[in-house]
């Protein structure tokens, strides 16, 4: 069933059903005097009419009613609207019964006697949380109408993403081994997983395993399995991953990691389709994708004797790069902002923005933890923030090695990076022109303006 989206009214609209007539007034009257639209009904059956003509934003409901109690209201809601935020009302010698209606998929539950303090704190929470899901809901249909179904995943704007957006789509319909590079925590699992929801086995199991995690021989058995006898500890048999993935994508994390002896079973597996578990002789053939990612150089690797060739280059079919995130400077921002909506809401704090002083730093920071830095810093942020906006003072210190030019550390600094930094100084002191700044470096009007909408930032064309 497609869900349409109701938009918000001014007013919150609360539904409080209630068979005690007194209850139902005295909830009327306390949520109206704070702001709330409110409407009433008897029991649920008498509910579910008024929901057919009037949609609330949320539902106070008690449990015990007659006609259709609190439970089956809520089975019918929840079937029909589940992200319609149900808050139940129970008494203290009942917790069980709120604890069975929070399984049901209720959102919250106060006891009786009401407190309308407590229930107004309660509406509130569960409404941003509903607003914070449509924002993401939203978010993903852009992402969704801009790259394609399947990379809700993954964001960003930037050209960089936008190459690996284009990979993933063409790849992705192919049973085609895929390599995927790039730095700690720039998103390769991320990208492993949405390569295969767009893939024809986005039905069947995605598997993964961190190669890195686990010791030799504890990663052989992962992978392939073990008949119950085949090591001591093995009291019985088990089904390693690749029989798991069967029809499926087995997403090998850290590839670079794996030992020799491995390397020669998994190449094996590989070609042949097929493979032994540890401690058995019965050959069991798989229809497996295999996606695999590493932050490793795997063909320096190779190189030194370190990694097999031959496995290389059946890993390597397909190669897609991500990019780190100092090479995403128009993703940044944006990334930081949709982590200070999910770290808000998920610690119920009312943070909405960053200063201005906090958004220069996170543009100025290169990030070399990537996106995980990103999100690891933002949640931090959010937790210290007593106010409603992100300050500066609430960001991790940004350490440097070396000089520095507003950000950017001197040595260590990209090309990209400086270009950045020779750009946005011109245009400063050409007082915006882009056609003097062009003139100024010696390079095309067209350039800048190129760099200017990959950094993310708008600007009018001055002669």
């Amino acid at each position: 069933m497609v869900r349409a989206i109701k938009p918000m009214t001014s007013k919150t609209r609360v539904l409080a059903v209630d068979d005690d007539p007194s209850v139902r007034a005295a909830m009327k009257s306390l949520l109206a005097a704070q702001g709330y639209d409110v409407d009433l009904a008897g029991d649920g059956a008498a509910a579910l009419e008024r929901i057919a003509e009037l949609p609330p934003d949320v539902v106070v409901t008690d449990l015990d009613m007659p006609k259709l109690d609190g439970m089956g209201l809520l089975k019918e809601l929840h079937e029909r609207d589940a992200d319609l935020p149900v808050i139940v009302a129970t008494s203290a010698t009942e917790i069980s019964a709120a604890v069975a209606a929070m399984r049901a998929g209720a959102t919250d539950y106060i006891t009786k006697p009401v407190d309308f303090d407590e229930l107004a704190l309660s509406i509130s929470r569960a409404v941003e949380t509903r607003n914070v899901r449509v924002e993401n809901e939203n978010l993903r249909r852009q992402l969704r109408e801009q790259h394609g179904e399947g990379l809700k995943g993954l964001l960003g704007s930037s050209p960089a993403m936008q190459k690996v957006y284009r990979l993933a789509k063409q790849v992705a319909s192919s049973r085609a081994t895929v390599l995927i590079t790039g730095e700690s925590g720039t998103g390769k699992g991320e990208l492993a997983r949405a390569i295969h929801t767009l893939s024809p086995r986005a039905d069947k199991p995605f598997v993964s395993v961190h190669c890195a995690s686990l010791a030799e021989t504890l990663l052989e058995s992962e992978l392939f399995g073990h008949e119950r006898g085949a090591f001591t500890g093995a009291e019985r048999k088990r089904i390693g991953r690749f029989e798991q993935a069967h029809g499926g994508t087995l997403f090998l994390d850290e590839i670079g990691e794996i030992s020799a002896a491995t390397q020669v079973k998994l190449l094996t597996a590989l070609q042949e389709r097929r493979f032994e578990r540890v401690g058995g002789n019965e050959p069991i053939e798989v229809d497996v994708r295999i996606l695999a990612a590493t932050n490793r150089d795997l063909a320096a690797d190779v190189e030194a004797g370190r990694f097999r060739e031959d496995l290389y280059y059946r890993l390597n079919v397909v190669a897609i790069e991500m990019p780190p995130l100092r090479q995403r400077a128009g993703d940044v921002l944006a990334l930081a902002e949709y982590f200070l909506r999910r770290f808000a809401n998920e610690n119920h704090k009312e943070v909405h923005e960053f200063s201005d002083r906090a958004k220069t730093r996170i543009r100025a920071h290169r990030w070399p933890g990537n996106v995980r830095e990103l999100e690891n810093a933002i949640e931090r942020a959010v937790v210290l923030c007593e106010g409603t906006a992100i300050l500066e003072e609430h960001l991790p210190q940004l350490n440097a090695s070396g000089p520095t030019l507003e950000g950017i550390t001197v040595p260590g600094a990209t090309m990209a990076e400086l270009e950045r930094y020779a750009i946005l100084k011109t245009l400063e002191a050409a007082g915006g022109s882009t056609v003097r700044a062009a003139e100024m470096l010696d390079i095309s009007v067209r350039t800048i303006q190129y760099r200017l909408h990959e950094y993310g930032i708008k600007k009018e064309r001055r002669e």
